[in-house]
């Protein structure tokens, strides 16, 4: 039996899916309070239309305002809908992945999955813990999946080794043509 193209995509999905959840685990913690080249990142849904939180700490009653930043900033960047230098302006180190973001929204896969954060937690001045769910075509595919998003300039931003760890496993799974991972993914971690 032969499968049409889209057909093979969407039965592939869940073991994506899967094997990214894997890969977030692993890669979506750091090991300390500060971010390095490389935090983390995941696929998202809708575009921040509120400016992010510009200070560059946290003082006393500042992290309801930090965690909406980084919720809106977490979701905008994964969504489609969202431009790809806004998306670049919004992941740690992003002008190293510009030409990848702008390529990656392009795919069927970027325009079906999102994110969308149910937490944030662990608030400090450069870095915080996000929880949050992967949504394929408006189904929850992964739930409780943890990244770190980190201050970078004044504005909450996905960090690059979640982002980095999405992308090694586009690339070994093939469901996105990725001939090479960016050389910022070598530093991030």
């Amino acid at each position: 039996m032969r499968f049409h193209p889209t057909t093979r995509r969407v039965l592939a999905l869940p073991a994506v899916i899967t094997g990214l959840g894997l890969l977030l685990t692993a890669c979506g913690g750091s090991s300390g309070n500060k971010p390095g080249p490389g935090s983390s990142g995941s696929p998202a849904s809708s575009a921040a239309s509120s400016p992010p939180s510009s200070s560059a700490s946290s003082p006393a009653g500042s992290s309801g305002a930090d965690a909406a930043a980084i919720k809106a900033n977490w979701e905008a960047f994964f969504s489609s809908s969202t431009p790809t230098s806004r998306r670049v302006a919004l992941l740690q180190n992003g002008s190293q992945f510009a030409t990848l973001i702008a390529d990656q929204s392009k795919s069927s896969l970027a325009s079906a999955a999102s994110a969308k954060v149910t937490g944030v937690s662990g608030i400090t001045a450069t870095q915080a813990t996000v929880s949050y769910d992967i949504v394929v075509s408006g189904t929850p595919a992964l739930s409780n999946k943890k990244g770190v998003a980190v201050k970078e300039a004044g504005t909450w931003k996905v960090g690059d080794q979640s982002f980095c760890g999405l992308l090694q496993l586009e690339k070994a799974t093939g469901l996105v043509k990725i001939t090479a991972l960016p050389a910022a993914c070598s530093s991030a971690g």
